[in-house]
């Protein structure tokens, strides 16, 4: 979706988001009306549906509420539409899917597999169970299972394939 020019469609963009927060809306099965009930601030349904449709662009603070009301961080949903967007992780990032690490039987990942079962518990219904991870929590990861970084990394991949 990137021109050759390296420009952003940004309209492109703003629809990517508001799928994804229509998406997340319906895993849920609430209405636009029931969102917007659990949302701090007010905003009409008309504001919540152009934001879904992606017609109209969303302020950081108000995709952070809407997030916060979806009970998804808002960083994980960016991360889903960039990955969307461009196709890609986003760069400095290990995409992990909870469920394979919850699932190994690598006894070397045992502190992982306790913590990827909990977020997986914690998803809402219908939310992926992939995460993107940055180096720096990759390396606590790995001073937990006590591995150098480079072997979690490794194997976290294999894993995700």
């Amino acid at each position: 979706m990137r021109p050759a020019n390296g420009q952003i469609d940004t309209a492109a963009y703003q629809r990517v988001l508001g799928d994804e927060i229509r998406t997340l809306r319906k895993r849920r099965g609430w209405t636009r009306k029931e969102l917007n009930r659990r949302l701090q601030t007010e905003i009409s349904l008309q504001t919540l549906a152009t934001y879904e449709l992606g017609t109209r662009q969303c302020s950081v603070v108000r995709l952070v509420e809407i997030c916060h009301a979806l009970d998804v961080p808002a960083h994980e949903v960016l991360a889903r539409v960039h990955e969307r967007f461009f196709g890609d992780t986003p760069a400095g990032y290990l995409a992990l899917n909870l469920a394979a690490v919850a699932a190994t039987d690598d006894s070397r990942l045992i502190p992982l597999r306790r913590w990827a079962a909990g977020r997986l518990h914690a998803l809402p219904p219908g939310v992926s169970p992939e995460v993107h991870l940055d180096l720096p929590a990759l390396e606590n990861m790995a001073q937990l299972c006590q591995l150098p970084a480079v072997e979690l990394i490794r194997i976290l991949r294999a894993l995700s394939r």
